[in-house]
């Protein structure tokens, strides 16, 4: 129950277990919801065992139902599984199933997987062997555990790119989790189960064989001693808890890149020689949701501080076309925890090609890491709520050392300019804490004020144009208000025709090089009785004159900017949120990492 816990911020809308009883029968308690709904029913009809799973899902195939709950188990109820992923051929297996006779609880595609295991055991095999026989039978990508009342084992597997899976190793004890989290109270010593692969353990141990049934040698590493859950610390969210830990954030992501005497940047574990990065006549960022904005920016740097052509590219769509890579192209995947599915598979599309392979996330040891040539972590260390915030800002940090990074083994950026940005980057930090500091009494007024109004605009140019697609993708996440992103000289081309008084603009309008042309933006919306809600710069005496409110970022260079003023959105959604009682750290119908297509 504790592991689970830890795991439901990847998916809460149905949760379950299932433990193997010490008179050998298979116990399974499951409800639709969040898990202290499991709490109750487990505290009711407690189970007890030395052996056992539990899941807690976001729906894919059929709705948030106790039935549809995970673990799903056979026919006999002797076998019992959890799945994450799709089972992309699960009509097929499911008909003919029906056809032989079987019956089915659930409306997912999950519960094929416990038949398939019973047919193959049918068949004489053994209870690991039937599970082998199994995955190569389903479609699509899967992370699956699964137990037997026959079998004295635990079989867990991973096909494809399925959110990761780890093995955790105790005295007299084993584990299993998709998530090192809820391993690391348990013990420190861990396998990373890659794809294609099969962990069988056992109380005292485990075996590993790849998805043909070739045995493989692997031996536990020791996790670091500062990987710890997270706690709230006394905060109403852990939301709120993580937008404030930005300028700490922030300056993990610096350290160990940024030596500060003399001032230079470190960058070993980018991974590309001189030589190579020189080669290169291209950069493709490959991402998802909040991560493809953070890549938009790191593609605009990219091109202003390494003179390359950058492009920033929906993971999902990509995989599906056909892109022209080469080894003079450099593919950097962006995301949070390494496992999400269709970035894995642009970036598998793309070493197939040929292509030059980065990482930036924020999980140690996940499945892109494992993929990619070179990893940047984040440092941002755990993050809990749905709503990404300091795992997006440590992303554009990340991204910002990269183009520099680039810069200069190119020779494009002179040492000047150089050290002028890693100057800028030693103020970070602080530049975020003043932030922080900035309009604490505005935040819970503006979020009742502007908590009545049913859709929105969010505005933005250059730099800041990705930061107002995020700003809008943050406030419709938790406040369940339709927003849009876009840029600033796009309301011209449509969407100013539905600015009317119900409508209210946020418009990212700092002093920088497009500040006039902001203005004029402003004005169009005012001149159709539109409500301007304005992100600008501490001091601007001319902007609180034509906008209705107004919530301060202090001055900050133009490339550190849009770190500094997704603060502000974050803070605004976030009190928006509140105001209305939603359930800020987990939105309905989101999960924290999306390991399914």
């Amino acid at each position: 129950m504790e592991g689970l816990s830890r795991l439901e911020y990847r998916g809460y809308d149905s949760t379950g277990l299932a433990v193997i009883t010490g008179d050998g029968h298979l116990g399974v308690r499951k409800s639709a919801g969040k898990l202290p709904n499991l709490a109750n029913l487990v505290q009711a009809k407690p189970l007890h065992g030395v052996r056992g799973i539990g899941h807690t899902r976001w729906a894919t195939h059929g709705g948030p139902t106790d039935a549809n709950a995970h673990p799903h188990t056979n026919p006999s109820n002797s076998i019992v599984v959890v799945h994450n992923g799709i089972v992309e051929n699960y009509r097929e297996l499911k008909e003919r199933f029906l056809r032989q006779g079987h019956s089915f609880i659930s409306t997912t595609d999950s519960e094929v997987i416990p038949h398939l295991i019973q047919e193959h055991l049918e068949q004489g095999v053994s209870f690991p062997e039937a599970v082998r026989l199994t995955a190569r039978e389903l479609g699509g990508a899967h992370a699956i555990a699964c137990l037997s009342t026959d079998d004295d084992s635990l079989v867990a597997l991973r096909m494809g790119n399925a959110g990761g899976l780890s093995v955790g190793y105790g005295h007299g004890e084993m584990f299993i989790s998709s998530d090192l989290s809820s391993l690391i109270p348990l013990t420190r010593s861990v396998v990373y189960l890659p794809p294609n692969q099969i962990a069988v353990l056992h109380p005292t141990g485990c075996t590993y064989m790849d998805i043909d049934g070739q045995p493989i040698d692997k031996q536990p590493d020791t996790v670091a001693a500062n990987v710890e859950t997270a706690t709230k610390e006394g905060y109403p969210h852990f939301t709120l808890k993580e937008i404030t830990e930005q300028p700490e954030a922030a300056l993990n992501t610096l350290r160990g890149r940024l030596a500060f005497n003399p001032l230079e940047l470190t960058m070993d574990e980018v991974r590309l020689s001189p030589q190579d990065i020189r080669a290169l006549n291209r950069v493709v960022f490959v991402a998802m949701g909040t991560s493809l904005h953070a890549a938009e920016v790191g593609a605009r740097l990219m091109e202003r501080l390494a003179r390359l052509p950058a492009t920033a590219e929906n993971a999902s769509e990509f995989r599906y076309r056909q892109p022209v890579l080469d080894e003079h192209t450099l593919v950097v995947s962006v995301g949070q925890s390494g496992e999400t599915a269709d970035t894995l598979e642009a970036m598998a599309r793309a070493k197939a090609e040929g292509a030059r392979l980065l990482t930036i996330c924020n999980v140690e040891g996940s499945q892109a890491t494992y993929a990619a040539e070179g990893t940047m972590l984040m440092h941002a260390g755990p993050e809990i709520g749905v709503a990404s915030s300091k795992t997006f800002t440590n992303s554009m940090v990340c991204l910002y050392l990269l183009a520099l990074h680039l810069g200069e083994q190119r020779i494009v950026l002179e040492q000047g300019s150089l050290r002028t940005h890693l100057e800028s980057l030693t103020h970070l930090p602080a530049l975020l804490g003043r932030t922080l500091e900035l309009n604490q009494e505005e935040y819970p007024r503006l979020g009742q004020r502007y908590s009545k109004f049913r859709r929105f605009m969010f505005i933005g140019r250059g730099l800041m144009e990705p930061i107002a697609r995020e700003g809008a993708m943050k406030f419709k996440e938790i406040s369940y208000i339709h927003a849009e992103g876009l840029p600033a000289a796009e309301l011209k081309h449509g969407p100013i025709a539905l600015i009317d008084p119900e409508t209210p603009t946020v418009a990212i309008v700092l002093q920088d090089s497009l500040y006039d042309k902001m203005l004029g933006n402003i004005s169009e919306v005012h001149s159709r009785s539109g409500p301007v809600l304005a992100i600008a710069t501490e001091g601007d005496q001319h902007i609180a004159k034509v906008v209705d409110d107004v919530l301060w970022v202090p001055a900050c260079p133009p490339e550190i900017a849009p770190i500094i003023g997704t603060l502000p959105l974050q803070l605004f959604a976030y009190h928006t949120a509140v105001y209305l009682g939603n359930d800020v750290d987990q939105p309905r119908n989101l999960a924290k990492s999306v390991t399914v297509e």
